[in-house]
């Protein structure tokens, strides 16, 4: 490898301070760089893919074409230091600090209630910002675009629009506006009648309070940039790292020299194709060849012909370069532009798009590349140069394919593409389809252009491509050529179809799976090309004869054309204002922000992995195991210890204590029991050495016997974790004689995975005496890791303190799993004597932590006539993975849960749990209800369809009407419950659209709009009155100030805030007197879990408690001073030694089950709720559209309205993100594929409802909880099964009209591929279908 010379130095700026790094690794990307080595930690790591915004940072560089200065937004974990050379990088504290001014993006963020962990808000903050760099009133559009490629697992979206909302140019705004009220607010018996709400408010933040944006006082970009930028630097820069050489020539000559003399290196561009393979698939290039600075590569040259763009443009210009060409030509000059453009739009996201380059793209030929189809049919030419000169070569079937004699010399790079204009008479259209609208990779995309003979339909030329059907983008050249000269009409699509299935062959196993799905959609965007020719012919030619068919109402119509638009959500947020009579300083009951809003929005918030490294402290990775169930015949670590850096490999031998359960190892001995199974930590001197050795680590195994993965296989096998759980009532037997029909039917519902932003992180840093630790974790359940801790290291449990500052999402999936994490860094800390930091990989976190259980579910219901239901029998079987861990209690919870809100007389629910080589699933927020209800609520759907009434009828018929028993014997009132229906069925004039969506489905073949409401009872709570104690720790200090501190975590649940807000009022003291520190094991002990939604209810108590033993404590000094201040009174409590420092104490709600009896009170208390909601499918792609959905949830007296909303909001997203995009797909060998963003997608900003409402039930009041509130945490995560439900609807109507029997197995989530095939028609009939016997799948369904 060439080192001959010492690097050069790599200059560029961070915040506006010069950086220079004399020895720049090019294995080092920019957000390694801000994080360890400059220590600017607000830019986080959260998947280091690029696909997830978290470590958005702008970079701001000289233009040499435009000499203008070019701000965009990057994702830092992708770009190599060394491409920065010249540039300004602003990270989020650059932008603002609430040590020094506030930046109005990170202000208005904070105050609109847009951050919950706050781990994703810096780089929210920082694509907005970037955003009003360039435009500083920009469209909704713009805004929409800009957030496209930055995810948030928490707030659902709503409420981080809503603040960039507030930049923007007024578009479709309230024509209402002014007058307190919204045109959004009305329901259907709604008139705005004054004095009848004039309690309920809509307002969660004051807009006039907010700080105006003034551009000019932004950062400039460094003068000395912009002389280097205007005399530029010629010469070569080279930058050596330890395996990698990085040269970024400053001529073209130079370029095309070093191709010749390293012909095997690559040109690296945006990084956005080769760092996730070098990451993913170890993929290494000695040698880096950067040609950013060489101009010919980013000309544009327009012509009569077409277009000429340079290979270095990035795929954001090229989109800007497109737009501004369309509109300057007559649109039958534009076609293929304008198909490249549609594609432009939903490729990646913003900050992948300003990264990745034309050439790079069109290179890489990925196989589910979104442009390189459209230019293969646009006749798109390549120009390629070297040193002997430039020549030309077809972008083409044969190029794509690799073909040497069409491919480049190894010395020859691509400077630009040509990009032909089409003509009259030609069609070009762009079409793809993937998981979700925007920022997903495609199932399938094509490119498809059609030249007539002029003023006839003959086809004169036809070409089609096509992506995701083949390992790069197949060109159908054969059946295009077979069709020339044919019409275009039924006849010629129907033998077209018949030649694309032939020529375009996918085998049963093909990789990434979906392969009918796949077939299918190759011919339905056949369909839609025919269409939309046919349509422009109209327009073409107006005495064009129209066939006869376009009689057929498959052909007339039309709605098959149109793609669902990109729109902005809006939305009213409805909740009751506090008492006129409320003092203005009590905030109880009052939409005040998150505690830590503001240090979230300026990243100075500290997250575990923030912590500054501490003196000699060591990295951990894990080695997991890659075989399902098999014997460990042995572990060479000889390699991996002889590594430079590598100190130690922590194995089972090591652990001084216990290692974790007979049944659930913490380290295994010799058997592993699934994939991901952690079998050892290498414990290193930086994380690029840790991750080094664990490749050199060598495993032997031996595969055992049965391996079993999918529940129907654990059924087989007789395979379960734990005993049934059975509830009865009734005598179900003898109701089944007597109904009039009976309906069975399966339910299958996916596992899910947490995909909390911030990946399980723990620090453990041994103190010099005593075996004493302090542990910095990322946990919901800080005494379990101390616990686990103790034990395996054998000290007791008072040696350990863990704190807990904040944790970045949580969900269930911080319950258990960080002990495990926690121990075993804590045996390599106390083995190696030195700190032990363990950061998961996004990889690894989602292949060892287990997720939602999975769910079979089979029901059988009998039922009248009239849809009143008598009897039903339900089976629950969950994937519980390899170990019991969660899953006893999961399946408790879901058969108790299982009734929902429905009152029938005669029920039997089972549960089990099944035990597989998965790793084991856990905890999740819902814990069971949100896949057990499901399979109620398709009962429900099932006996709607078979009585021919609407699914509303049924469940309104058989919902709890008066004060009743629960299957297991708990009194509650229904009540509430019918409030929140019957408020759901008004506020979203369900009714009426109900009509307007029937009248839709009957003009419209090809798209049907489906729209569903479903009520909830929801139990909050653990079934076990021990778990629902909890503590705090109250001090007032001298100076009359007060620190709280209690057993709850922060996950962004707001805990912090409302803890305060209750200190507040008890002490009758402003907010701005308290603080809460953080949550640590040494001031409270002995806590209990922060989960089943019921942390601010048990600790506000416990928080309650104190502040009112200390207020009676003050009580005699205040009765002999009523005038005196706070401070007064508190020194005057010090001189007369009064203690300021109190233990509050909760006991707990009671509860308990006895399972022999099946009875019990499992549960403190119901959350109520219903939710309506009304979505649009495209029954050709199988993509749907959320049109609204309004939620009324019973809240009782909200401690915080703006949080709880946000709870509501941000778990309906994550519920509907379980039934409808987040799909876990694992091998035939029980080898997890979705590991990370691109592969699993959870919601993103385009899959918010675009109208999205929200109300808190008024004038609920409960006896049994802290001020009459209710915790909300979970509740929200089944309602967003009424979009699941919707998408049913429009399902079952397609179905109906295709006259195709109603399916009684119902399967989540609702895919596009699901929904295409469910929509059955002509093209799925026409698709080769696979014997299962004859080949191995790509994927194997668990549940």
């Amino acid at each position: 490898m060439p080192c001959p010379s010492r690097s050069d130095e790599l200059v560029f700026f961070v915040n506006g301070r010069k950086v220079i790094e004399r020895n720049a690794d090019p294995e080092v990307t920019l957000l390694t760089f801000l994080r360890k080595n400059l220590r600017l930690t607000g830019t986080k790591y959260a998947c280091g893919r690029g696909s997830c915004g978290a470590c958005t940072v702008m970079v701001s560089e000289h233009d040499p074409m435009s000499k203008k200065i070019r701000h965009f937004s990057i994702t830092a974990c992708l770009v190599p230091i060394c491409s920065l050379y010249g540039a300004a990088v602003t990270t989020v504290e650059g932008v603002g600090s609430i040590k020094t001014k506030l930046h109005p993006v990170q202000e208005r963020i904070a105050k609109s209630h847009g951050t919950q962990c706050g781990f994703c808000t810096p780089g929210m903050v920082m694509s907005i910002y970037t955003l009003l760099r360039n435009h500083p009133q920009p469209s909704e559009d713009q805004l929409m675009e800009a957030l496209g490629g930055n995810l948030c697992r928490c707030t659902g979206y709503r409420p981080i629009l809503e603040s960039g909302r507030t930049f923007c140019v007024e578009s479709n705004g309230c024509q209402q506006k002014g007058t307190e009220k919204c045109c959004l607010d009305q329901g259907e018996n709604d008139s705005f009648s004054p004095g009848k709400s004039s309690d309920i408010s809509t307002k969660l933040f004051m807009k006039d309070e907010f700080q105006p944006l003034d551009p000019t006082q932004e950062l400039i970009f460094p003068p000395e940039l912009l002389r280097m930028a205007e005399n530029p630097e010629k010469r070569t820069l080279t930058f050596h790292g330890e395996r990698v050489t990085w040269i970024s020539p400053g001529t073209l000559r130079d370029l095309l020299e070093l191709k010749v003399k390293h012909p095997e290196a690559p040109l690296i561009l945006g990084n956005t194709s080769l760092g996730p393979a070098m990451k993913s698939q170890g993929r290494f290039h000695p040698i880096l060849l950067y040609p950013a600075r060489i101009s010919e590569l980013s000309m544009v040259s327009k012509t009569s012909e077409g277009l000429t763009i340079g290979a270095g443009c990035s795929l954001a210009q090229v989109k800007d370069i497109l737009a501004e060409r369309i509109s300057e030509l007559p649109e039958e000059k534009t076609q293929t532009y304008r198909a490249l453009l549609k594609h432009l739009k939903s490729l990646a996201g913003q900050q992948i798009r300003n990264l990745a380059s034309l050439g790079g793209h069109i290179m890489s030929r990925h196989y589910d590349s979104d442009l390189n189809p459209i230019l293969a049919v646009g006749n798109a030419t390549l120009n390629l140069i070297s040193e002997e000169g430039t020549r030309q070569i077809p972008l083409n079937e044969h190029f794509l394919a690799g073909l040497a004699s069409a491919d480049l010399k190894p010395e020859e790079i691509l400077e630009s593409v040509y990009i032909p204009h089409s003509q009259k008479w030609e069609f070009v259209s762009a079409f793809r389809q993937a998981q979700c609208q925007q920022n997903a990779l495609a199932d399938v995309n094509a490119g498809m252009r059609l030249l007539l003979k002029e003023g006839t339909d003959t086809i004169e030329d036809l070409s089609i491509a096509y992506g995701g059907v083949g390992v790069t983008t197949i060109s159908a050249h054969k059946s295009c050529q077979q069709l020339l000269g044919r019409r275009w009409n039924e006849l010629m699509l129907d033998e077209a179809c018949r030649l694309l299935l032939d020529e375009v062959s996918l085998p049963g196993s093909a990789p990434g799976g979906r392969v009918e799905f796949k077939r299918t959609l190759v011919v339905s965007f056949l369909f839609k090309f025919y269409l939309e020719v046919l349509q422009e012919l109209k327009t073409l030619v107006t005495p064009f004869s129209v066939p006869d068919c376009l009689h057929n109402p498959e052909i007339s119509d039309l709605s098959a054309l149109e793609d669902f638009p990109v729109t902005v959500p809006q939305g009213v947020q409805r909740y009751q204002s506090v008492d006129s009579d409320q003092p203005l300083q009590d905030p109880v009951g009052r939409p005040i922000m998150h505690l830590s809003g503001l240090k979230h929005a300026t990243g100075e918030a500290i997250f575990c992995d923030d912590i500054p490294r501490v003196d000699k402290e060591l990295f951990m990775a894990l080695v997991t195991s890659t075989r399902a169930h098999a014997k460990i015949i042995s572990i060479d670590l000889s390699e991996a210890l002889e590594l430079p850096g590598v100190l130690d490999v922590i194995t089972a031998k090591d652990i001084p204590g216990t290692n974790g359960a007979e049944d659930d190892k913490l380290l295994p001995v010799d058997e592993v029991l699934c994939v991901g199974q952690i079998i050892c930590a290498v414990v290193a001197e930086t994380d690029v050495q840790a991750k080094r050795a664990i490749e050199m680590i060598k495993i032997m195994y031996e595969d055992l016997e049965p391996i079993i993965f999918t529940i129907e296989d654990a059924i087989k096998h007789n395979s379960f974790l734990c005993p049934e759980k059975k509830l009865e009532q009734g005598n179900i037997e003898e109701a089944f004689e007597k109904v009039d029909q009976v309906v069975e039917g399966e339910v299958h519902v996916g596992g899910q995975e947490h995909f909390y932003m911030e990946t399980q992180t723990v620090l453990v840093i041994p103190k010099t005496e005593d075996k004493e630790l302090d542990i910095y974790v990322s946990t919901q359940d800080p005494a379990h890791v101390q616990k686990t801790v103790s034990s395996t290291l054998n000290i007791p449990i008072n040696r350990i303190t863990c704190h807990v500052k904040r944790v970045g999402g949580g969900f269930g999936g911080k319950v258990g799993r960080p002990a495990v994490l926690g121990a075993i860094a804590a045996v390599g800390a106390i083995k190696t004597g030195h700190p032990i930091r363990l950061v998961l990989d996004r990889e690894d976190d989602m292949l060892i932590t287990g997720g939602r259980h999975p769910l079979f579910g089979k029901y059988k219901v009998g039922f009248m006539n009239n849809g009143r239901i008598k009897a039903l029998d339900v089976e629950c079987f969950i994937n519980g993975g390899c170990t019991l861990d969660d899953s006893e209690q999961i399946i408790e919870f879901l058969t108790l849960r299982l009734e929902n809100a429905y009152k029938i007389q005669n029920l039997r629910f089972r549960g089990r749990a099944c035990m597989t080589n998965l790793p084991s699933n856990t905890a999740f927020r819902g814990f069971g209800f949100p896949q057990g209800t499901l399979v109620t609520e398709s009962c429900i759907t099932a006996v709607a369809a078979k009585c021919g009434l609407l699914p509303e009828k049924i469940r309104e018929k058989n919902m709890y009407k008066t004060v009743d028993k629960t299957i297991y014997k708990q009194a509650f009132s229904p009540e509430t419950l019918i409030r929140c229906w019957n408020e759901c069925l008004d506020k979203s004039s369900f009714h009426s659209r109900r009509m307007q969506v029937e009248e839709f489905n009957k003009k419209n073949y090809w798209k049907k709009k489906g729209i569903a409401i479903i009520p909830m009872k929801f139990t909050v709570g653990f079934a076990a009155t021990s778990y629902h104690q909890a503590a705090a720790l109250v001090h007032i200090y001298t100076d009359g100030s007060v620190l709280v501190t209690h057993g709850g975590n922060e996950l962004g649940q707001g805990i912090h805030t409302k803890m305060l807000q209750v200190a507040s009022r008890e002490l009758k003291i402003p907010m701005s007197y308290m603080h809460i520190c953080e949550t640590s094991t040494a001031t409270v002990p002995n806590t209990i879990a922060t989960a089943a939604s019921i942390g601010s209810d048990v600790n506000g108590r416990a928080v309650q408690n104190a502040c009112q033993i200390l207020l009676k404590r003050l009580e005699p000094i205040i009765e002999k001073n009523p005038e005196g201040t706070w401070e007064d009174w508190v020194e005057a409590a010090f001189e007369q030694r009064i203690s300021l420092s109190a233990t509050g104490y909760f006991r707990g709600y009671k509860a308990f089950m006895d399972w022999e009896k099946g009875e019990g009170d499992p549960f403190p208390y119901y959350v109520y709720g219903a939710a309506c909601s009304e979505v649009e499918i495209d029954c050709l792609t199988g993509a749907h559209k959320k049109i609204r959905a309004d939620i009324v949830m019973d809240a009782c007296c909200s401690l915080n309205p703006a949080i709880d909303i946000g709870q509501i909001e941000g778990s309906f997203i994550q519920g509907m993100g379980l039934y409808t995009t987040e799909e876990l797909k694992y091998s035939p060998e029980g080898v997890l594929y979705s590991r990370g963003p691109d592969d699993y997608k959870i919601p993103t900003i385009t899959d918010v409802p675009v109208e999205f409402n929200v109300s808190l039930l008024s004038s609920s009041h409960t006896p049994l909880t802290i001020y009459s509130s209710k915790g909300l945490g979970e509740s929200g995560m089944f309602l967003g099964s009424a979009v699941f439900f919707a998408i049913a609807d429009a399902v079952a109507t397609a179905r109906r009209e295709r006259g195709i029997a109603e399916d009684f197995t119902v399967k989540s989530p609702a895919t596009p591929e699901w929904v295409r095939m469910a929509c059955a028609d002509r093209f799925t009939e026409m698709i080769p279908r696979d014997d299962p016997k004859t080949f191995k799948p790509w994927s194997i369904p668990i549940a």
